[in-house]
C-alpha cells in the first residue's frame, strides 16, 4: 500500500471504528446512561401504570387471581412461599433497589459527591423533602386510623421524576440540573427504605437479622479486596436475601447496601495494559484458555460497580418497576369511588403533601442551609431550578406504593394509591408551570435561575499553563478553555479533530490546550508522532504538525514525520536530530504524568474549563457542553 492510500484511509477507519464504539457514539459515561436509561423507563411505566387500571377493572378477578398465585422454594426441609406480587415486591425490586445503591456509590467515589462537602445540602435537601410532606399527612390524618401510612408521603420516584423533567423541560435543561435531582432523590430512597425497614416490616426475628447483616460485612470485604468470583457473589446475595426475608425486614434494604457496598473506580492505565497484553498473547495463542483469562482480565479493569450496573439497569428500569406498576397500581374506579376518594384524609395527605410538600421542603431546606452556612454550601444549580426539580420531587410512585401496600388494606389501600397517581398528574403539571415561566425570562436571568453561581468540580489536576503548554487561541483572559488528552494514532482523536477546529473558529473566547498521552500499547507510531509535534514545536510549528498528523493517522513513520516536516517548510535536518535524541520525551511524560493524576486513560479524554466532559465527540454535543461552560463563565465574572 501506498503512503497516500496509507493515509487516506485513515479516516475511514475512524469512522468504521467510531459506528462500533458505544462510548463515542452514544457519549454515555456510567451517569449519562443512568439519567438517559431512567427517563426512557418512564413512558413504560406510565404505560404500566395505565395497563393495570384498565386490567383490575375490566376483569378484575383474572387480576387478582394471577398475583395471587403462590410460589414456592424449597432445599429439604427448609423453604420459602410467598405470591407473586410479593415476589414482585420483595424479591424483584431488591435488584431495583440495587441499582439505585450502585449509583448512589458511584456518585460518591466519582461524582459530585466525591467532594465530601458536597454530600451534606443533598442530604439535607432530601431530608427536608420528606419531613414537610410527612407533617402535612400527619396534619390531615392525626387521631384517624389512617395516621400510621405517614410513609407513603415522603418519597419520590426517581424514574417517573426523571422521565417528567425531560417531558416538560425538555433538552434545554443543563445536566446539572437533572444530576440534583437524581442526588437528593437518592438520598430520598435510602431514607424511604429505611423507613420501611424501621417501621413497616413485619416482628424482627434477630437471629436471620444478624445473619443477613454478617453476610452483608463479609460482602464489604471481598468486594474492597477486588475477589473475583461471580458465584461467590450470588451466592452472598442470595444468601442475604433469604436472611433478610426471614427476618421479617424486607429484604429490598439488602439490595440497597449491596450496591452501596460495590465500589467504583475508574479503569487504571496499568489495568488497561494487563488488558492489552492478555489479548496480544491470545493473538498469538488462540486457545480456550487464552481467551477466558484475556476475558476476564478485560473484565476485571472495570470496577464492579459499572459491572452491576451493565448487567442489571437496563433490566430493572425496563421490566422489573413497570412490572412493579402492573401488579401494584390496580385501583377499582367508579364514581362514588372517586367522591369519596378526594374527601379522604389519606387521599388528600399524600397528594397535597407530595404536591405541596415536596417543592417546599426542598427547596426552603436547602435555602435555609445556604443561609446558615453563609454561601459555603449553597445548590449547584440556580434557585429557579431548585424549585422546578422541587415540583417534580412531588412525583411518588415505587416506594410510595410500597409502603403504602405495606401500611393498607381495602378501599384504605386503594384511597392512598389514588392519591399518589394524583400527585403524579398535579406534580408534573407544576413543574411544568414553574420550567415554563423561566423560559420566559430574558436570556441572563434565566441562565442564572438555572445555573446558579456554585462552582463545579474540578477534575483537571495540572491547570493549564500558558508558558508551557501548547495552545490555540487567547492564551490569557480565554472565558472556555478547552483540554484535550490526545493520541495522535488514535482514530477517536481523528473523529474529534473536525468538531474541535469548528469550535476554535466559532467561539473567539475559547482556547484549545492538546496534552499528549500516546497509547503505545495500541497505537505503535503513536509515541514517535508525539516526538514529531514537539521536533516541529522547536520550530514555532507544533499547530502545523498537529494538523497534518491529524490529517494523516494512517502514516506516521519516521519517514513520513520527515516528509510532513519538508511540506511545512521546517529545518528537516534539525528536525530529524531532534527525532533522533527524542528530545521532546520528556515533556511528552510530563502530559503522560498529569493524565495519570486527572485519571485519564483513554482517548481523546476532553475538559472544558477544568470540568472532564462526558459525552459524545461530534460538533452538537461540544457545542452545547461549551455554550453551557459560556454561560457559567459570563455568570461568574459578574
Amino acid at each position: 500500500m501506498t503512503e497516500p492510500q496509507r493515509a487516506s484511509s485513515a479516516p475511514a477507519d475512524a469512522a468504521a471504528t467510531a459506528t462500533r464504539t458505544e462510548w463515542s457514539s452514544s457519549g454515555q459515561t456510567p451517569l449519562r446512561q443512568f439519567l438517559r436509561t431512567e427517563t426512557g423507563s418512564a413512558a413504560i411505566l406510565a404505560g404500566a401504570t395505565l395497563a393495570a387500571l384498565l386490567w383490575s377493572n375490566l376483569a378484575g378477578g383474572s387480576f387478582d387471581g394471577l398475583w395471587s398465585t403462590v410460589l414456592s422454594a424449597r432445599v429439604g426441609g427448609h423453604g420459602i412461599e410467598l405470591d407473586l406480587r410479593q415476589f414482585v415486591n420483595s424479591g424483584l425490586m431488591a435488584l431495583f433497589f440495587l441499582v439505585v445503591g450502585l449509583e448512589a456509590r458511584r456518585e460518591f467515589d466519582m461524582g459530585e459527591l466525591r467532594v465530601r462537602s458536597r454530600v451534606a445540602l443533598p442530604f439535607l435537601a432530601g431530608l427536608g423533602g420528606m419531613l414537610v410532606p410527612i407533617a402535612i399527612y400527619l396534619a390531615l390524618n392525626v387521631g384517624r386510623g389512617t395516621a400510621h401510612g405517614w410513609g407513603a408521603a415522603a418519597s419520590t420516584d426517581t424514574a417517573f421524576a426523571l422521565g417528567a423533567l425531560a417531558l416538560v423541560g425538555g433538552k434545554r435543561l443543563p445536566d446539572r440540573v437533572r444530576t440534583y435531582l437524581l442526588t437528593f432523590s437518592v438520598v430520598d430512597d435510602l431514607l424511604g427504605l429505611a423507613i420501611i425497614a424501621i417501621f413497616y416490616s413485619g416482628h424482627v426475628r434477630w437471629l436471620p437479622l444478624l445473619i443477613g447483616v454478617a453476610l452483608l460485612a463479609v460482602y464489604g470485604v471481598v468486594t474492597r479486596r477486588a475477589f473475583r468470583n461471580g458465584p461467590a457473589y450470588l451466592l452472598l446475595g442470595l444468601g442475604t436475601w433469604v436472611a433478610f426475608w426471614e427476618s421479617g425486614v424486607d429484604p429490598i434494604v439488602a439490595g440497597l447496601v449491596i450496591g452501596l457496598l460495590t465500589c467504583a473506580y475508574p479503569a487504571a492505565r496499568e489495568d488497561l495494559q494487563q488488558a492489552t497484553d492478555a489479548f496480544r498473547t491470545f493473538r498469538e495463542q488462540p486457545t480456550a484458555r487464552l481467551a477466558a483469562a484475556a476475558r476476564e482480565v478485560v473484565r476485571s479493569a472495570i470496577s464492579p460497580n459499572e459491572r452491576l450496573q451493565e448487567r442489571y439497569h437496563w433490566w430493572t428500569s425496563y421490566l422489573i418497576v413497570p412490572l412493579f406498576a402492573l401488579a401494584n397500581a390496580d385501583i377499582k374506579i367508579s364514581g362514588s369511588f372517586l367522591a369519596d376518594a378526594y374527601t379522604s384524609p389519606a387521599t388528600l395527605g399524600i397528594m397535597i403533601g407530595y404536591v405541596v410538600g415536596k417543592p417546599v421542603g426542598t427547596a426552603s431546606t436547602a435555602w435555609l442551609v445556604s443561609k446558615l452556612t453563609r454561601g459555603r454550601l449553597t445548590p449547584p444549580i440556580g434557585w429557579g431550578a431548585v424549585v422546578g426539580v422541587g415540583a417534580v420531587a412531588g412525583i411518588g410512585f415505587t416506594v410510595s406504593l410500597l409502603i403504602a401496600s405495606l401500611a393498607f388494606t381495602g378501599t384504605v389501600l386503594d384511597e392512598a394509591k389514588l392519591g399518589i397517581l394524583s400527585g403524579v398528574i398535579l406534580a408534573t403539571g407544576l413543574t411544568w408551570a414553574v420550567f415554563h415561566g423561566l423560559d420566559r425570562l430574558s436570556p441572563r436571568t434565566r441562565l442564572r435561575a438555572l445555573l446558579g453561581s456554585a462552582m463545579t468540580v474540578t477534575d483537571l489536576a495540572v491547570p493549564v499553563d500558558p508558558d508551557r503548554d501548547h495552545i490555540r487561541g487567547p492564551k490569557k483572559d480565554a472565558l472556555i478553555t478547552l483540554v484535550e488528552y490526545g493520541d495522535f494514532e488514535c482514530p477517536y482523536c481523528g473523529q474529534a479533530e473536525p468538531a474541535v477546529r469548528e469550535l476554535v473558529r466559532e467561539y473567539g473566547e475559547l482556547r484549545f490546550v492538546f496534552r499528549h498521552l500516546p497509547l503505545t500499547e495500541v497505537h505503535p507510531h503513536a509515541q514517535l508522532a508525539a516526538e514529531g509535534a514537539e521536533a516541529a514545536a522547536k520550530q514555532g510549528a507544533f499547530w502545523e504538525m498537529h494538523d497534518m498528523l491529524m490529517d494523516h493517522q494512517g502514516a506516521l513513520t519516521f519517514l513520513d514525520l520527515m516528509r510532513y516536516a519538508s511540506e511545512l517548510g521546517l529545518d528537516t535536518e534539525k528536525f530529524g536530530a531532534n527525532l533522533r535524541k527524542h528530545a521532546g520525551a520528556y515533556r511528552i511524560a510530563e502530559d503522560v504524568d498529569s493524565a495519570d493524576l486527572a485519571s485519564v486513560s483513554g482517548t481523546p479524554t476532553f475538559f472544558i474549563n477544568g470540568n472532564r466532559y462526558y459525552g459524545a465527540f461530534d460538533l452538537a454535543a461540544l457545542q452545547e457542553a461549551v455554550h453551557a461552560a459560556k454561560g457559567r463563565a459570563v455568570l461568574g465574572s459578574r
